[in-house]
């Protein structure tokens, strides 16, 4: 079976949700995990800090490196890199997941908040990419993927939510781009998203609380996906928007049901599919 063992995984927003969920899968490998994550101090209402995640990531069978970066900060960026570099010998693997999120129109989405979501998601996504590129040249198997949806340029998908489809869809451009531009060196550079919703957080305080999430599954369907594309040689498969449970079919898996927070429960479709 493919494997992540002696890699390194320099993954964003990996305190709690999907990106926790990717590190652990990556740790039963016995891969090496940076949490590039801005919670160092339990949080009222979202669970998990560096530091917890960096427990379970040991446990896990996985080496730890827990480091406070908030990606709108280059700074935070750059030492956390060196530091990755420094502690484990170098990066094989970036993952963009953190992001911000406000499902709101024109009027109502304040600027503060627009701001957050392109700093946070576009920007950080192309500076931790930046920082990362240099020592995944050097890697074997080099890959960055995005937590993006795939690029469909329909008003559907921007009129409800304007500035964050802009801002996840900035993500996505840097795949497009990236991937080419990449290409001669051997990195691959790939989205990944989810069919359904997902239990995180984010679902639960911001799309619909309880509801929303007896339709969604478990995070580990995007790790498993993520795993499925991690491991691929880097030079057969750049480019590519993938859905979660797309993928996994391909890959033989025939039991979704594992996924399901709500065994039976009308599964919710993501926003962007």
């Amino acid at each position: 079976m493919p494997t992540l063992q002696g890699q390194t995984l320099f993954i964003t927003g990996a305190s709690r949700g999907i990106g926790l969920a990717i590190a652990l899968r990556a740790a039963k490998d016995g891969a090496n995990v940076v949490i590039a994550a801005k919670t160092a101090e339990p949080h009222p209402t979202l669970p998990g800090t560096i530091y917890t995640a960096a427990e379970e990531i040991e446990k896990a069978g996985g080496k730890a490196l827990p480091c406070l970066v908030d990606v709108r900060n280059e700074a935070q960026i750059a030492a956390a890199v060196a530091k990755a570099v420094e502690t484990f010998g170098g990066i094989d693997i970036l993952v963009n997941n953190a992001s911000a999120i406000s499902l709101t129109g024109t009027l109502a989405t304040p600027m503060k908040r627009y701001d957050l979501m392109h700093s946070i998601n576009t920007r950080g996504t192309f500076a931790c990419s930046q920082a990362c590129i240099p020592h995944l040249k050097k890697s074997k198997n080099p890959h960055i993927l995005n937590n993006s949806p795939p690029l469909n340029m329909e008003a559907r998908w921007f009129a409800p939510n304007v500035a964050y489809t802009m801002a996840k869809f900035g993500m996505s451009m840097c795949v497009l781009g990236m991937a080419e531009e990449l290409r001669t060196d051997g990195i691959a550079v790939n989205a990944l998203w989810p069919r359904t919703l997902i239990a995180t957080a984010a679902v639960r305080n911001l799309l619909g609380g309880d509801a929303a999430m007896n339709g969604a599954r478990f995070p580990e369907i995007m790790a498993d996906a993520a795993h499925a594309i991690l491991t691929k040689p880097s030079r057969e498969v750049t480019g590519n928007f993938f859905i979660d449970e797309d993928l996994l079919r391909k890959e033989g898996v025939t039991n979704f049901d594992q996924y399901q927070l709500v065994p039976g429960a009308e599964l919710i479709q993501d926003g962007f599919i």
